[in-house]
């Protein structure tokens, strides 16, 4: 690949952050050149596939396809993807970045395609019957990306890589606290089923008017959860390198406030979309490296809950096989 190439590559993929994700954005400018191009490169790909498969533009909505449509769809982004990861030259930049930051940060190849299963749950229309049912769908749109975005910033350890994946899951819980009615109206639920039931309303009524205190009460004990990862994914973020570690705080304070915005909403939190300010933004830049500060000094991280939901043992294990090969890899070339 040219040096024309990957400017190219870069421009467009930092275009898509700013386009895609304002808070994202702003938080990867925190990143040191090298690993925010990286980060900028995955996240290209993952909104590629997410917009491509929901009929979507940067998360505008360009009109709901049907169901085998979107199998096709599916099915064409995986054979991408594997011919990607197998070293073939792709003609897409989407994929040529996909390519390069696997190869470039050894990201295990399973972790590409789990997010690819994620997306293959809103294909399915799926319903979440538990709790844990709904993690385990967060885990795979949002915590296996937090997975990928830390081998990034250099993280190999098991404990560390939980812990983003801790942080995704949060994001996505809040993702899906801010975005409950408009995914309602769309068809798609990730409240889980039970909850639902509990507080008496119907999974095909959550978007009604008259079920909105009743839908906030199950949004907050979502938003309760999300806390307990968010406080879980603590610990990661200060193993990670410092530059690295501010970023991803950032990006952990302006999200968490989203949630805590719906909390101060309440049932009037749907009638007018949730968005941070430049000001808010600036003001968790600062408040982040106030914390790692702490955090890196004189404050222990408390340790993560046992009960708390974690990503399945077959997938630690692997990633961390296929890290212990990489670091082998390393020392044996000297590094």
């Amino acid at each position: 690949m040219t040096l024309r190439d990957n400017d190219h590559l870069a421009r467009l993929s930092e275009a898509v952050i700013r386009n895609g994700s304002k808070s994202f954005a702003a938080a990867s400018k925190l990143f040191d050149s090298r690993t925010r191009a990286s980060v900028h490169l995955l996240y290209a790909w993952c909104r590629h596939c997410d917009d491509v498969i929901d009929g979507q533009d940067l998360g505008i909505r360009q009109g709901v396809g049907a169901p085998g449509p979107q199998i096709g769809t599916l099915q064409m982004l995986r054979d991408q993807t594997a011919q990607a990861l197998e070293g073939a030259p792709m003609r897409d930049p989407v994929f040529q970045g996909l390519q390069r930051v696997v190869q470039e940060h050894a990201i295990p190849h399973h972790h590409v395609f789990e997010l690819l299963d994620g997306f293959a749950m809103d294909v399915d229309g799926r319903e979440y019957e538990t709790l844990s049912e709904t993690l385990d769908y967060c885990y795979h749109v949002a915590g296996v990306v937090g997975v990928m975005m830390s081998a990034i910033m250099g993280a190999r350890e098991e404990a560390t890589l939980d812990r983003a994946a801790d942080l995704g899951i949060a994001l996505q819980l809040t993702n899906i606290a801010r975005d409950v009615i408009e995914d309602a109206q769309a068809g798609r639920m990730y409240l889980p089923q039970q909850w639902l039931c509990e507080a008496g309303v119907p999974a095909a009524e959550v978007a009604e008017p008259q079920h909105r205190q009743a839908v906030f009460r199950v949004v907050a004990r979502l938003l309760d959860v999300a806390e307990q990862f968010y406080e879980a994914s603590e610990a990661g973020i200060a193993r990670l390198p410092v530059r690295c570690a501010w970023a991803v705080e950032t990006a952990r304070v302006v999200y968490r406030q989203i949630g805590r915005e719906v909390m101060k909403r309440g049932p009037g939190a749907w009638d007018a979309r949730i968005a941070t300010t430049g000001a808010q933004k600036l003001g968790a830049i600062g408040r982040s490296a106030l914390t790692l500060g702490l955090t890196r000094t004189w404050v222990k991280v408390p340790a993560r809950e046992h009960n708390l939901w974690t990503r399945p043992k077959a997938r630690r294990a692997a990633s961390d096989a296929q890290a212990s090969f990489a670091n082998a890899c390393s020392n044996r070339q000297g590094y």
